[in-house]
């Protein structure tokens, strides 16, 4: 899979774009800037612009290119955000570390999603947020990007469980027009959630 990934980012331009993604982008203009980790980055996109906000970034990603990638766009935008490589095993979350955590387009097989997730919510601090944004099950078959694994898309009540020890704050199913670089083009089927740690 970590192929996969490098062969997707080794061109010049950036696969899903260089712009945060719109839902995310707004809840961190709500948010007061602290400490973000932002699993599955990818090529900084969102870690770029929060960093520019002024949130301190962690970033992690599998994939040594976007990594490289990721970097490169944070010294043209003039910010400085860490980032990680390697598997989601390898990255430790401290407990009550971060103010949020964004999981955007990041997607798991159920047993591994449920256990990470779980696992995510620990890092939090209290009053903290994790953000979401990722495909739903309606999603296949729709040529706008994502998984062509079901078991790989999301269903909205799945995750308001996975995250049940947090206070809603946003969670729905939604048809939402994607404009972000080459593989997120056209109407997807995506879950939006936040929730906080009280």
């Amino acid at each position: 899979m970590k192929e996969f990934w490098n062969q997707r980012y080794a061109g010049e331009e950036y696969a899903y774009g260089r712009d945060a993604n719109n839902f995310f982008s707004h809840w961190i203009d709500k948010l007061p800037a602290g400490r973000l980790f932002l699993p599955g980055e990818g090529e900084g996109r969102n870690a770029v612009f929060a960093a520019s906000k002024g949130w301190n970034v962690t970033a992690f990603d599998q994939s040594e290119t976007a990594k490289e990638k990721a970097l490169n766009l944070a010294t043209e935008n003039e910010v400085s955000i860490e980032y990680k490589t390697g598997s989601i095993l390898d990255v430790t979350v401290e407990k009550e570390h971060y103010d949020l955590i964004a999981l955007v387009y990041f997607h798991l097989l159920p047993e591994a999603r449920e256990r990470y997730h779980a696992y995510l919510m620990s890092g939090l601090k209290k009053g903290g947020v994790i953000l979401m944004e990722v495909f739903n099950k309606d999603q296949l078959g729709n040529e706008s990007g994502g998984p062509k694994d079901l078991d790989l898309l999301y269903d909205l009540d799945d995750i308001i469980n996975d995250f049940k020890g947090l206070e809603v704050l946003y969670a729905a199913q939604e048809q939402v027009l994607l404009n972000e670089g080459a593989y997120h083009q056209g109407m997807a089927e995506v879950i939006r959630f936040a929730g906080k740690k009280v």
